[in-house]
């Protein structure tokens, strides 16, 4: 019994369909969904969803958000998510050196919600850095 799963950034429907199962990084760690789960509502933090679809490994590199998860069923809202095609390494690497520069200024005047800012758009980058370099190989 497949699970149907959809995933949904606030500009588009990224992916709606049945899947064998999905590995969601959540706020405590990775956990993976498999038809028949419990049911739950969790954060997700910035980091690599994949799902197994028609017998093929899908990762996407997404950002932070909620999964609503049933027996049957994944519900996926995240601010971001990206297949390899989607990504740019180099553009990557420079967001993360402005986050990077930014966290390190000597000034000290980010609060903390401008900190969290920039560490998430870091894991978002990381993440999708990944996917990319996952799919050379």
């Amino acid at each position: 019994m497949p699970l149907h799963l959809d995933i949904v950034t606030p500009e588009k429907s990224i992916f709606s369909g049945l899947v064998d199962n999905v590995y969601l990084p959540g706020a405590d760690g990775e956990m993976g969904i498999l038809p028949m789960h419990a049911g739950l509502v969790t954060a997700l933090q910035a980091g690599i969803l994949h799902y197994l679809h028609n017998g093929q490994e899908v990762p996407l590199a997404i950002g932070s958000g909620f999964a609503e998860i049933t027996q049957t069923k994944v519900v996926v809202l995240t601010d971001m998510a990206l297949g390899e095609a989607e990504i740019d390494i180099a553009r990557a690497e420079a967001g993360i050196k402005r986050a990077q520069e930014k966290l390190a200024s000597v000034d000290h005047s980010l609060d903390a919600e401008e900190v969290a800012y920039l560490q998430g758009n870091i894991a978002k980058a990381t993440a999708a850095i990944s996917i990319k370099r996952r799919g050379r190989h």
